[in-house]
């Protein structure tokens, strides 16, 4: 059987094994696979593995062997769903895989806006403020403390569950909505209230987005949105870029509407250097990174082998198409 990995280095640069799937077949891994090389690479596969490189219907047509596709993600949209179906190709993701990981970064970007430490670390090591200080301290931007703030989350999945369990150690109180589509009761964590998203909006002191790129949830930060939330309050966004509309939030951050943005995913990655979020002020911005710890880089090849196994088994799991 023949399995070609497209994207392989963002998901192992090196630091884990392929054994397990070379086992399962013949395998090819490319490091990274532009678009004019998608199909060549790719024509004789039955199994492809895939991260971000885009297979589209037209792609996917010349593709006659193909019968599956891995996914090394939990989001599907770089795979034509619609064209998958009908030419009979299992598409499946890995759901759950990062979630302590991400759920670390969300506190990460928030506790860096509260308090700076790099920024401080900088001064320190850098530039001498602190040897150069008639002080025993000093501090170059307001210092914040999480309890008795109120955190929203949008988006109260896996990770927002895993979230709001970290806000509850930091004393916070945490409202959450759903994401739109989401039908999944879930147990809530204690000192949690589920309520309507503008009920959220306007009481956040911090707001944390976790909801998946839908048409309902492209563009769902904007001017509108932002004008229903405490002014200064702070916004994370650790799902997908596109939730935000980037020259909206840049412009609350200009005028002080938001307090200031922690993100690790942009609308067009790697961004484009006209990216508004690249020059706004209060801007923390890290390379789409909350999912890449080795811990659940490790968890992503073990559920992407037994996703694969499953389906040579004839019992596919995590199918999205």
């Amino acid at each position: 059987m023949r399995i070609v990995i497209l994207d392989a280095y963002t998901t192992n640069p090196g630091d884990l094994s392929w054994d397990a799937l070379k086992t399962l077949g013949d395998v090819t891994i490319h490091d990274r696979t532009p678009d004019a090389l998608i199909v060549p690479r790719a024509k004789d596969a039955e199994i492809l593995i895939n991260n971000k490189t885009i297979l589209n219907a037209e792609v996917l047509r010349q593709l006659p062997k193909l019968r599956y596709i891995g996914l090394l993600s939990t989001g599907y949209n770089v795979v034509d769903l619609n064209a998958a179906r009908a030419l009979d190709i299992t598409v499946t993701n890995i759901p759950a895989y990062s979630t302590p990981s991400v759920a670390q970064m969300v506190f990460a970007l928030l506790l860096e806006l509260c308090v700076h430490a790099g920024l401080h670390s900088h001064s320190v090591r850098r530039h001498g403020d602190w040897t150069a200080s008639q002080d025993f301290c000093y501090w170059k931007t307001p210092q914040t403390e999480l309890s008795g703030k109120t955190l929203g989350i949008v988006g109260y999945g896996r990770i927002g569950e895993a979230v709001a369990s970290i806000a509850n150690a930091f004393g916070m109180r945490v409202l959450a909505c759903k994401s739109p589509r989401n039908t999944q009761t879930r147990e809530l964590t204690p000192n949690i209230r589920l309520c309507a998203f503008d009920e959220v909006l306007a009481n956040a002191d911090v707001l944390t987005l976790h909801c998946p790129l839908f048409p309902e949830t492209t563009g769902l930060i904007r001017n509108e949105t932002i004008a229903k939330m405490k002014r200064g309050a702070l916004l994370i966004n650790t799902s997908r870029g596109a939730v935000l509309n980037e020259q909206d939030v840049a412009a609350a951050l200009a005028d002080g509407r938001l307090g200031g943005l922690g993100a690790d995913v942009l609308s067009t990655e790697p961004p484009q250097a006209d990216n508004p979020l690249l020059a706004a002020p209060n801007c923390v911005i890290t390379p789409h990174i909350a999912w890449a710890t080795k811990e659940a880089r490790g968890r992503l090849v073990d559920i992407l082998i037994a996703n694969l196994t499953a389906f040579l088994n004839g019992n596919p799991q995590n199918t999205v198409s």
